[in-house]
């Protein structure tokens, strides 16, 4: 996660009733309906026993930069200018090392060893200082895709964790099952030597035990707006020793659109039980009307921004592709994009519709193209298999609804196709099973387009335009961006295709 920028001290300046019940319409997320007992709290290790911490040296699990891997897709991102602005009179200064953070032996050690990070990226070290000091103050953070803000709020929860109470002391809320399975596992990683226990928070399949579960005693839980409401309100999750509340994704987590009134009533009872509780909310985008009722959630509160502009990734390289019709947008991802970037790494293939990405996977396959396919009408024990095969890399290609457009990190992927550019649609009365296309959505636009070029590798993405509605999206997008994207020439051709991986370093 670490982008290995340094981290310059940024410039700061001092800064001067729940909504009804909302319709959720993100990312397919049909998966808040069911859940059972879930095995008990996992512990992150043994923990060191006290000799042992006193014996580690820190300075010995430093990487050796001599002995660094060189990784041919890897970039230094460009420096970002990140605004900090922060209220009262504490002084933050920007850490250049972990060390100065002064964190604990074991989470040093997991730093080191197990994520084999070098030094804070530099969201991280503007950050950390700011969730790490006295008196803990609120934060709305936002920075690029792959800038390692992950670390940032799992490396808080852990440093804020006493071990020796055995409650929940620190909860993060996560979109989808997908993000909250795959930040339980960082967690997992860099928490390994210090024995504080986890539990994920995720429907199952299974509903037959969903009244009664046993009450939770892990330190960290990570897990579903939903899941997390329900346990809360059957008095199953307790609150009263609640330290840190993490949103992840946090634009769409205090969305109209998306878990406003869950995420409100979650802050508003562990607000009740911990008044001083630190909120951290991250995410890739915030736009202005998220920005503004953010406001109004927290008070009190530092925060870090990007400016928009500098938001789309300088390290992914943006294409558009005009084809005639709907069978020519498959044969060029198959013919085209397939016989040259299966040879790269992982490729995830964005649809807006389940409707639409049961049509590509049956037309892939038919053309001979090995694919996997997931959405949120799959069952959970089926999503989780495709994710961990596509993890694992025994799987290639990914189709996708935006179920996976936010947070999800895998690495080896360096090509993006958006076969539907996202869109926002008009939600006012229209004829029963239509809805109009609104505006392009920026934000997942933006998350997209992030799932290539991880922590500032190389990465490419076409866009599939088709109709007249098409184009006038891609053009607002470039627009909103102030980032004009390369138009691939022909369809026909497969030269220009190969000459634009080459031009985004990836042939």
């Amino acid at each position: 996660m670490s982008d290995n920028a340094a981290a310059p001290a940024p410039e700061v300046e001092k800064k001067p009733s729940p909504p009804p019940e909302l319709k959720r319409s993100w990312g397919d997320e049909a998966e808040e309906e069911d859940d059972k007992l879930p095995p008990p709290p996992s512990p992150i290790g043994e923990g060191p026993s006290k000799s042992e911490v006193s014996e580690l040296d820190i300075e010995t699990l430093k990487i050796d930069e001599s002995k660094k891997k060189v990784n041919e897709f890897l970039e230094e991102p460009e420096d970002s200018t990140i605004e900090a602005v922060t209220t009262g009179e504490t002084p933050y200064t920007s850490a250049a090392t972990f060390e100065e953070l002064n964190l604990s032996p074991e989470l040093l050690k997991g730093l080191y060893v197990e994520m084999k990070f070098e030094k804070p990226s530099k969201i991280q070290a503007i950050s950390l200082p700011m969730i790490l000091t006295p008196p803990y103050k609120d934060l709305i953070a936002q920075a690029h895709n792959g800038s390692g803000k992950t670390t940032c709020f799992v490396l808080g929860m852990l440093s804020r964790v006493d071990p020796l109470i055995k409650a929940p002391q620190a909860l993060c809320i996560c979109p989808t099952r997908e993000l909250s399975i795959q930040n339980i596992e960082v967690l997992e990683k860099m928490g390994k030597y210090t024995g504080i226990t986890f539990e994920c928070a995720v429907p199952v399949d299974s509903g037959s035990e969903k009244f009664n579960r046993n009450p939770v005693f892990a330190q960290v839980v990570i897990g579903t707006p939903g899941t997390i409401k329900r346990w809360m309100s059957q008095r199953k999750l307790s609150v009263q020793e609640m330290k840190v509340l993490v949103f992840d994704e946090a634009d769409h987590m205090l969305a109209k659109d998306g878990f406003q009134d869950d995420s409100l009533r979650i802050i508003r009872d562990i607000r009740k039980a911990q008044r001083n509780a630190q909120v951290l909310l991250f995410s890739a985008t915030f736009d202005e009307n998220v920005k503004n009722f953010v406001s109004k959630v927290v008070h009190d509160y530092n925060q870090l921004f990007v400016k928009k502009e500098e938001l789309s990734l300088e390290s992914v390289k943006q294409y558009k592709v005009f084809c005639p019709d709907e069978q020519i947008k498959i044969r060029v991802i198959g013919e085209r994009i397939l016989e040259l970037g299966e040879k790269l790494g992982q490729i995830i293939i964005f649809v807006n519709s389940k409707k639409s990405a049961s049509m590509l996977h049956t037309a892939l396959v038919e053309l001979g193209y090995e694919v996997t396919t997931i959405h949120g009408a799959l069952n959970h024990e089926d999503r989780d298999k495709i994710v961990k095969e596509f993890k694992d890399n025994l799987t290639k290609v990914l189709i996708s609804t935006d179920v996976l457009a936010r947070g999800f990190d895998q690495q080896r992927v360096n090509l993006v196709i958006n076969f539907d550019l996202p869109i926002k649609y008009d939600n006012t009365e229209q004829p029963p099973g239509r809805r109009v296309p609104r505006e392009p959505h920026f934000e997942v636009y933006l998350h997209r387009i992030g799932r290539a070029g991880r922590f500032g590798r190389k990465g490419a993405v076409f866009n599939l335009i088709m109709t007249e509605t098409d184009r006038v999206l891609m053009e607002k997008i470039e627009r909103y961006f102030d980032s004009p994207v390369t138009e691939v020439p022909s369809w026909k051709s497969e030269e220009d295709f190969a000459v634009a991986l080459k031009s985004a370093g990836l042939l």
